[in-house]
Order: structure tokens, then C-alpha cells, then sequence
């Protein structure tokens, strides 16, 4: 499955503050590693319709990717997950938007200098 291909997964059961349910996810791993038969994972990040601000929920706009309407990314809620969770599968964001939840991530995960705007 290619990165920035948007997914309906199953999040359930969830624990404090993460999100659950039939939720729209970005896939953010990369391909050479969800092709390969021997790592049923993926790494995702959750979409929401509630609008965020700042590089750790970059917005998402409907279209080719799927989406019905506007979007954000939650970086802050990245998860690994079984294939198995894979509902159904959207479309793909354009490389602009995928640009964004990047530098989202390298935020989040410390890596390297980015950019923060809020």
C-alpha cells in the first residue's frame, strides 16, 4: 500500500485519550515494508473532521484522496496496526498534503529540524 493512501480502519478498543471507531487513516510506512508478506503492519495517521492548528494536524482537502470534506491530520495520534483493521480503501493525497504530515511527524518524532508554524 503506498504512502499518503487513505484507508477506513477499525481503531477499536481504545485506551485514554486515543481515538477510535471507523476512523479515515493516511498510511505513512513505507512501501518496500507494507509490500513485504512478513510485516502484516502499518503505520497510520487518524483523520478527523474537527479543524487543528500547527504542524501536528495539518489539513486535508476532499477529493482524489476520497475525503468528503475537509480534514486533519492527528500526528499526535500515530498507530501501528494490523492489516487485518483495513476496512476499505480510499484513494491517495496529493504529494503537497503528504509533504505536510512529514514534517508533521519528523515533529513529532524528533527528527531533524522542522519548521514549526502555528
Amino acid at each position: 500500500m503506498k504512502r499518503g493512501t487513505v484507508i477506513l480502519v477499525s481503531l477499536g478498543p481504545r485506551v485514554g485519550h486515543e481515538q477510535r471507531g471507523a476512523r479515515p487513516c493516511v498510511v505513512v510506512t513505507d512501501p518496500a515494508v507494507t509490500e513485504d508478506q512478513r510485516f502484516p503492519m502499518l503505520a497510520v495517521v487518524p483523520l478527523t473532521g474537527t479543524p487543528g492548528e500547527g504542524a501536528l494536524y495539518p489539513g486535508l482537502r476532499p477529493g482524489e484522496s476520497g475525503l468528503v470534506k475537509p480534514s486533519w491530520a492527528l500526528i499526535d495520534q500515530l498507530r501501528t496496526i494490523d492489516k487485518r483493521r483495513v476496512v476499505r480503501v480510499f484513494g491517495v493525497i496529493p504529494p503537497d498534503e503528504l509533504a505536510a504530515i512529514d514534517n508533521g511527524l519528523q515533529l513529532f518524532l524528533g527528527l531533524g529540524t522542522v519548521a514549526v508554524s502555528r
